[in-house]
Order: structure tokens, then C-alpha cells, then sequence
């Protein structure tokens, strides 16, 4: 999948939707895994944790993470994103070991550079 911009996140999500415009604007190809429908492995997980930080991953803001009580406890994060993954912050986009998270259009606009170049 190398070279390949792939955008994590959900349908519904607001970011996700602005990502994909981002790159649909700049036509740039990318690929969208709704994680809704298909959630990201293990594999992939531990390669967003070692890029980003796992804490970074979660969406601290959201509303699964309140409904937890995670604000009150010790956890390991990839575990829990791994069982719910309706508390992975998104979106997250990636290109080979190159990975973003959040509407970061900086991030964006290397990504879109380094996969026409």
C-alpha cells in the first residue's frame, strides 16, 4: 500500500469529510477506511502509536470517552482503541510509514506532494 494516501476515519465524521475534500480537490487518489465498517488492525494501530504516540490516537473529546469514564482511569490506550474502536480520534491519514492525525493540512499538503512526487 505504499503510496497510496489511505484516510481513516468515519463517514459522518466532519474531519474525515474535510480530508477527503482536501484531496479529491487536489486529485490526489486516496482511499477511505470507514472504521465503522472495517477497523484497523493491530499491525496497523501499533504503526499509528509509533509514529503519533498511542495517546494521541484517542479521542479524548468524544463522546465514547466520556460515556467510559476514561478521564478517570489508568488504561493502556492501544487496548482500548483495539476494543472500541469508536474511540480512535480521526481522522487519521497515512502513506506508507507517513501518518497524520486530525485535520492537520500541513500534514496534508506533504502527503499530497510526496505521492505525486
Amino acid at each position: 500500500m505504499d503510496g497510496v494516501i489511505q484516510i481513516y476515519g468515519r463517514k459522518k465524521c466532519p474531519d474525515t469529510r474535510k480530508a477527503e475534500r482536501f484531496f479529491r480537490e487536489r486529485r490526489v487518489a486516496y482511499q477511505l477506511v470507514d472504521i465503522d465498517v472495517k477497523t484497523p488492525g493491530a499491525r496497523e494501530l501499533e504503526l499509528f502509536a509509533s509514529v503519533l504516540g498511542a495517546d494521541e490516537l484517542l479521542d479524548t473529546q468524544g463522546k465514547r470517552y466520556r460515556e467510559r469514564g476514561l478521564a478517570y482511569m489508568e488504561f493502556d490506550a492501544l487496548s482500548e482503541i483495539g476494543e472500541d474502536p469508536a474511540l480512535l480520534r480521526t481522522p487519521i491519514v497515512r502513506s506508507g510509514r507517513e501518518v497524520s492525525i486530525g485535520p492537520d493540512t500541513a500534514s496534508w499538503e506533504k502527503l499530497a506532494t510526496q505521492d505525486s512526487g
